[in-house]
């Protein structure tokens, strides 16, 4: 860069003075400052822009290098599992020991006692539920259906026809 020291300067704004003249020079001045704002700010939003995009660049290398991961990481969880899957189809291949009383290998009693246990729970679960018998709420006013507060205004609204109006 040019290196201006306070001699140099000196020098510069004598020759500015008998050139341009003592009239002229506040303007020029002005002018020379206003022009060498706009430069500076033009070189900081250059550099702005060039760092930014840097920055974006070093991103998008992280974003490739976290998507490679996360395929490997894929593809490595799918063969574990296919894996996996593949030794217990292994294990539950069927096999003249594991038939038993016409059924296949995939039922045993334990699922035969967890459908039961389930059918009990849904008997208790709707006993506990409806202990009031349906006419002894209709009866006494119990709600039998819910509806929503609109509809429950709606029925109380006097029904205004569209012909008939004030004026």
């Amino acid at each position: 860069m040019i290196d201006l020291g306070l001699t140099k300067l000196a020098l510069i704004g004598a020759v500015a003075l008998i050139v341009i003249g003592p009239k002229d020079l506040p303007k020029v001045a002005r002018m020379a400052g206003t022009l060498f704002g706009r430069a500076q700010r033009y070189i900081s939003q250059v550099k702005s822009e060039v760092s930014r995009e840097i920055e974006m660049e070093e991103l998008r290398k992280m974003q490739k290098e976290v998507e490679s991961a996360a395929q490997n990481f894929e593809q490595d969880i799918h063969k574990e599992f296919s894996e996996a899957q593949q030794e217990l189809n292994e294990l539950v291949q069927p096999s003249a020991n594991s038939i038993y009383a016409g059924h296949d290998t995939y039922a045993s009693p334990s699922d035969e006692a967890m459908i039961e246990k389930a059918k009990n729970f849904r008997r208790r679960k709707v006993a506990k539920t409806s202990n009031i018998p349906h006419w002894y709420k209709s009866r006494h006013g119990h709600r039998s259906q819910v509806i929503s507060g609109a509809a429950r205004m709606a029925k109380h609204r006097v029904n205004r026809s569209p012909s008939s109006s004030f004026f």
